[in-house]
């Protein structure tokens, strides 16, 4: 399926789930929607569903649906409805986290909105259109690579915290581990061994394997074949033809925009190619990272349409 068209398919699907009046009776909360489901539905891995809907639209799929109801139950809400039938139908536990949540979003509480109807917030369903300003003059290659191993540390993301995560993830590995072996200190040390040997920061690897609302995430290097030692894992990405997309500029901001040029721009005007896996790879090269001409690349796992 085309990219935008997935995303536009994924607009439809939370659009009919939020406006079932049974699926609002029965499983309206944000954390009932089965977002692997819909990934599955519109033949996109959920990591790649998630990140690429974010940068698309510029709201996570809890938020757009959270956003959405908090809207309908307004209307609810100006027609004369119950404020705690209101709450129930859309999936809040308690009348009072419901208000709480509706005044956040509306500035207004729901009996407030009653007398001053004007305040609503509007939102209303999103509708995706493009501009290809650039996705066919980015800098990138395509490659074959075949099977390799890499090794790493690594820790479960929430989708929709991944920003912060993964950077606080970073800190910790770097001050813990990967900024003594650099230094050689403790040289005897098995991780600090297997930090060197490996080039563990070269890359930071998201996965998305296991069906959950977290995706695997490791700060890895390619894995040289030694003894794993306690506290690192392994991880093999099978034999696969890569779009590798080259960034110049000092991390994060770098890095971040060229994501976003990538599911804004490549993805939606490409006529040739396609993702692959649920896996993509963050390739980090040596030198001082916050400069102005710092090289890094994204990799994605890609096959011909």
């Amino acid at each position: 399926m085309e990219w935008l068209e997935s995303i536009r398919k994924t607009i439809d699907i939370l659009e009919k789930t939020i406006l079932d009046s049974e699926s609002a009776e029965s499983a309206v909360s944000n954390d009932s929607l089965d977002f692997s489901k819909i990934a599955r539905q519109v033949g996109i891995s959920q990591f790649y569903l998630q990140k690429g809907f974010s940068l698309m639209t510029g709201f996570s799929m809890a938020e757009y649906v959270r956003n959405r109801r908090l809207y309908l139950s307004a209307l609810d809400i100006l027609k004369g409805c119950k404020v705690i039938d209101v709450a129930y139908k859309f999936g809040y536990d308690t009348p009072e986290s419901f208000s709480k949540a509706f005044t956040r979003f509306h500035g207004v509480s729901p009996l407030q909105l009653k007398n001053e109807p004007h305040k609503i917030k509007t939102f209303l369903p999103l509708a995706i259109s493009i501009t290809i300003q650039g996705g066919n003059r980015m800098d990138y290659r395509i490659e074959e690579e075949n099977e390799f191993t890499v090794i790493g540390f690594e820790r479960e993301i929430n989708f929709d915290r991944g920003y912060s995560e993964i950077p606080k993830f970073w800190n910790e590995i770097s001050e813990k581990y990967l900024q003594k072996a650099m230094q050689n200190k403790n040289a005897d040390d098995k991780i600090g061994e297997a930090i060197r040997k490996n080039k563990i920061g070269t890359f930071g690897v998201c996965i998305d394997d296991n069906q959950t609302e977290n995706f695997r995430y490791m700060i890895a290097g390619r894995y040289d074949g030694d003894k794993v030692p306690d506290g690192m894992k392994l991880y093999t990405f099978p034999k696969a033809t890569w779009a590798k997309f080259v960034s110049r500029g000092p991390l994060p901001g770098a890095l971040q925009s060229l994501n976003t040029k990538i599911f804004r721009e490549w993805l939606p005007g490409n006529t040739e190619w396609e993702i692959a896996l649920g896996a993509n790879i963050e390739y980090y090269t040596d030198g001082d990272n916050s400069a102005d001409n710092y090289k890094s690349e994204i990799w994605i796992p890609v096959k011909k349409k």
